[in-house]
Protein backbone atom coordinates (compact mmCIF):
# COMPACT_ATOMS: atom_id res chain seq x y z
CA UNK A 1 0.00 0.00 0.00
CA UNK A 2 1.86 3.41 -0.88
CA UNK A 3 -0.07 6.64 -0.28
CA UNK A 4 0.90 10.46 -2.11
CA UNK A 5 -0.45 13.32 -0.05
CA UNK A 6 -0.69 16.46 -1.56
CA UNK A 7 -1.93 20.16 -2.19
CA UNK A 8 -0.74 22.08 0.90
CA UNK A 9 0.24 25.48 0.92
CA UNK A 10 0.20 28.92 2.62
CA UNK A 11 -3.15 30.69 2.89
CA UNK A 12 -4.37 33.48 5.03
CA UNK A 13 -6.57 33.39 7.95
CA UNK A 14 -9.96 32.30 7.14
CA UNK A 15 -9.05 30.65 3.61
CA UNK A 16 -9.64 27.05 2.35
CA UNK A 17 -7.38 24.59 0.74
CA UNK A 18 -7.90 21.22 -0.92
CA UNK A 19 -5.68 18.16 0.22
CA UNK A 20 -5.33 14.82 -1.20
CA UNK A 21 -4.03 11.68 -0.65
CA UNK A 22 -3.74 8.97 -3.27
CA UNK A 23 -3.97 5.78 -1.95
CA UNK A 24 -2.63 2.57 -4.00
CA UNK A 25 -2.22 -1.56 -3.40
CA UNK A 26 -5.63 -0.99 -0.47
CA UNK A 27 -7.67 -4.06 -1.15
CA UNK A 28 -9.30 -4.15 2.26
CA UNK A 29 -12.56 -2.45 1.59
CA UNK A 30 -13.30 -1.86 5.23
CA UNK A 31 -10.33 0.53 6.07
CA UNK A 32 -10.34 3.92 7.66
CA UNK A 33 -8.35 6.41 5.60
CA UNK A 34 -7.31 9.15 7.66
CA UNK A 35 -5.60 12.22 7.69
CA UNK A 36 -3.64 13.48 10.71
CA UNK A 37 -1.33 17.03 11.55
CA UNK A 38 1.58 17.42 13.27
CA UNK A 39 2.44 21.37 14.29
CA UNK A 40 6.06 21.62 15.63
CA UNK A 41 6.87 20.91 19.04
CA UNK A 42 3.36 18.90 19.32
CA UNK A 43 2.35 15.01 18.94
CA UNK A 44 0.76 14.09 15.52
CA UNK A 45 -3.27 14.71 16.32
CA UNK A 46 -5.99 13.00 14.32
CA UNK A 47 -7.91 15.15 12.31
CA UNK A 48 -10.53 13.16 10.29
CA UNK A 49 -11.05 9.85 8.59
CA UNK A 50 -13.44 8.43 6.13
CA UNK A 51 -14.41 4.50 5.62
CA UNK A 52 -12.75 3.22 2.49
CA UNK A 53 -16.22 1.54 1.14
CA UNK A 54 -19.31 2.57 3.04
CA UNK A 55 -17.97 6.51 3.48
CA UNK A 56 -18.75 6.85 6.98
CA UNK A 57 -16.69 9.60 8.56
CA UNK A 58 -14.90 11.14 11.82
CA UNK A 59 -13.70 14.23 12.69
CA UNK A 60 -11.51 15.64 15.38
CA UNK A 61 -13.92 18.08 17.88
CA UNK A 62 -12.11 21.44 16.84
CA UNK A 63 -12.16 20.86 12.98
CA UNK A 64 -16.16 19.72 12.61
CA UNK A 65 -17.88 22.10 10.20
CA UNK A 66 -14.82 23.22 8.72
CA UNK A 67 -13.15 20.75 7.40
CA UNK A 68 -14.77 18.00 4.83
CA UNK A 69 -13.15 14.62 4.23
CA UNK A 70 -14.44 12.78 1.29
CA UNK A 71 -13.46 9.74 -0.85
CA UNK A 72 -13.40 8.63 -4.49
CA UNK A 73 -12.86 5.37 -5.46
CA UNK A 74 -12.66 5.38 -8.96
CA UNK A 75 -9.40 7.66 -8.48
CA UNK A 76 -8.14 6.05 -5.60
CA UNK A 77 -8.37 9.70 -3.93
CA UNK A 78 -9.10 10.81 -0.51
CA UNK A 79 -9.86 14.50 -0.19
CA UNK A 80 -10.03 16.83 3.04
CA UNK A 81 -11.66 20.10 2.78
CA UNK A 82 -10.55 22.51 4.61
CA UNK A 83 -12.00 25.93 5.10
CA UNK A 84 -12.13 28.71 7.90
CA UNK A 85 -8.63 28.34 8.28
CA UNK A 86 -6.90 29.52 11.66
CA UNK A 87 -3.18 29.90 12.47
CA UNK A 88 -3.59 26.82 14.72
CA UNK A 89 -4.09 24.90 11.99
CA UNK A 90 -0.65 25.06 10.60
CA UNK A 91 0.96 21.95 10.69
CA UNK A 92 2.28 18.99 8.37
CA UNK A 93 -0.62 16.88 7.51
CA UNK A 94 -0.34 13.06 6.87
CA UNK A 95 -2.71 11.00 5.43
CA UNK A 96 -2.61 6.86 6.46
CA UNK A 97 -4.89 3.43 6.54
CA UNK A 98 -4.18 -0.04 7.63
CA UNK A 99 -5.47 -3.22 6.24
CA UNK A 100 -7.60 -3.53 8.90
CA UNK A 101 -11.36 -2.63 10.20
CA UNK A 102 -13.21 0.50 11.21
CA UNK A 103 -12.94 0.50 15.12
CA UNK A 104 -13.05 2.83 18.06
CA UNK A 105 -9.38 3.33 17.79
CA UNK A 106 -9.46 5.05 14.60
CA UNK A 107 -7.56 8.43 16.27
CA UNK A 108 -4.66 6.96 17.42
CA UNK A 109 -1.69 7.15 15.02
CA UNK A 110 -0.05 3.86 16.46
CA UNK A 111 -2.77 2.36 14.80
CA UNK A 112 -2.02 2.47 10.87
CA UNK A 113 0.24 0.70 9.37
CA UNK A 114 0.80 2.85 5.96
CA UNK A 115 1.37 6.56 5.65
CA UNK A 116 2.02 9.31 3.27
CA UNK A 117 4.82 12.10 2.90
CA UNK A 118 3.23 14.65 4.56
CA UNK A 119 2.28 17.91 3.13
CA UNK A 120 2.57 21.66 4.55
CA UNK A 121 0.06 23.91 5.43
CA UNK A 122 0.47 27.26 6.56
CA UNK A 123 -2.23 29.49 8.30
CA UNK A 124 -0.54 33.24 8.44
CA UNK A 125 -2.14 35.77 10.62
Amino acid sequence: VQLQASGGGLVETGGSLRLSCEVTGLTFGRSPVAWFRQAPGKEREFVAAVHWSRGDTEYLDSVLGRFTISRWNAKNLVNLWLSSLKPEDTAIYYCATRDREWAPDIRRSYRYDYWGQGTLVTVSS
